[in-house]
């Protein structure tokens, strides 16, 4: 978080007592010059303590997710695929997105959520935003297009549930430019936390970084897939926390993935390195086997939560969501990361992206299956 100068903080408090005061009125009780007053205005302003005109305070504890808002399509196959023919399959159609699930399993873990995101003029994107609306989500600031069309992602699934294909048509988001930040900053910038994934172009997810440094918020991304990571600058600094897989994580530190698999150690060295790239801390996800952590008292890792695995498709997703909602409600994020893999788990047990029955209490309700 910016620090705030002695007569940043002084003016702060001041708005903070009366929202309504002028800036003569706050200039006369700190014994000074109206306009030295209004320079500090406009750096609050900047820096997220306050929303602009009318002193508007921000919201203690929000996320402000910016990313993928993709309309999924699902075919699980009913047995073993078989190459060049037909094979039965059940399908589904539903909202993803790494950004968007998060967002939802947020917004249904508790937390106040708003979501940024670019979405075409058509019948996918309106039933996006209409689901987000029902689960209480702000998304005043999604971006309507009037070119692309909403993203699609069609997955392909084994008959246990792993992932055969996936095709993704992902275009629209190069319309997410720095200018679309520039214009809803004082939204993002005013959060508690900031949540950006990997399908934002290089030159967003640079120049978000770049802008959150001076801005109250902390900064989480998630790399999305092995070729979106490259978007992401090789200087992490200014990036609180880094999600990654272990190949995600391989491809952005240059490393040659074991042929065999890679093991917790490896993830624990992968984690080491992130930070040495320069996020404060860093996650690097092992699947089944387990997670490393790099928090900045030390390295840490915990095997997988066992799971009955129905559908793989946003257990990464939720286990991000968890792990931000429990670092917001206090934990470490070594205990976050821990529960975060839980909700992952329980998410693999269901067939839909976002667990249908997640509440704050669907988790402590299930935190037995740590210790099991």
């Amino acid at each position: 978080m910016e620090e705030l100068g002695e007569q940043e903080r002084a003016v702060l408090e001041l708005v903070k007592a009366n929202p309504f005061a002028g800036q003569q009125e706050i200039a006369t009780m700190m014994g000074l010059a109206r306009s030295t007053v209004a320079a500090h205005i406009v750096q609050l302003i900047q820096k997220g303590y306050i929303l602009g005109r009318g002193y508007v305070l921000p919201a203690a504890r929000r996320v402000a997710c910016l990313g993928g808002a993709v309309f999924d399509r699902k075919y699980r196959a009913l047995d073993p695929l078989v190459e060049d023919t037909s094979n039965p399959v059940q399908g589904s159609r539903t909202s993803g997105g790494v950004a968007r699930n998060v967002t939802e399993n947020l917004a249904l873990l508790g937390t106040e959520t708003s979501f940024i995101s670019i979405i075409g003029n058509d019948e996918p994107g309106r039933e996006i935003l209409g689901h987000l609306r029902e689960r209480g989500v702000d998304v005043s600031q999604v971006q309507i297009s009037d070119k692309g069309r909403t993203a699609e992602y069609v997955a392909l699934l084994e008959s246990t549930g792993a992932l055969r294909f996936g095709l993704a048509d992902m275009a629209i988001f190069e319309e997410f430019q720095p200018a679309v930040l520039d214009r809803v900053w004082s939204h993002i910038g005013s959060a508690t936390w900031i949540f950006a994934d990997c399908n934002l172009p290089a030159e967003t997810l640079e120049a978000l970084i770049v802008r959150k440094r001076g801005s109250r918020a902390r900064l989480a991304i998630d790399a999305v897939s092995t070729p979106k990571v490259a978007r992401l600058p090789k200087d992490l600094s200014g990036v609180d926390i880094v999600f990654m897989n272990i190949a995600e994580a391989c491809a952005f530190l240059g490393w040659q993935m074991p042929a065999s698999g890679a093991s917790l150690d490896e993830a624990r060295d992968a984690a080491r390195a992130l930070q040495a790239a320069g996020a404060t801390e860093a996650v690097v996800t092992l699947g089944s086997t387990g997670v490393a952590v790099a928090a900045q008292d030390g390295i840490a890792s915990f095997a997988a939560v066992p799971a009955r695995p129905v559908d793989m498709t946003g257990a990464g997703d939720a286990m991000i969501a968890a792990t931000l909602n429990r670092i917001i409600s206090g934990d470490d994020i070594v205990r976050a990361a821990r529960i975060g893999s839980l909700m992952g788990t329980l998410t693999t047990e269901c067939t839909t992206s976002v667990h249908p029955a997640l509440s704050a209490h669907f988790i402590e309700a299930n935190l037995h299956r740590l210790e099991d």
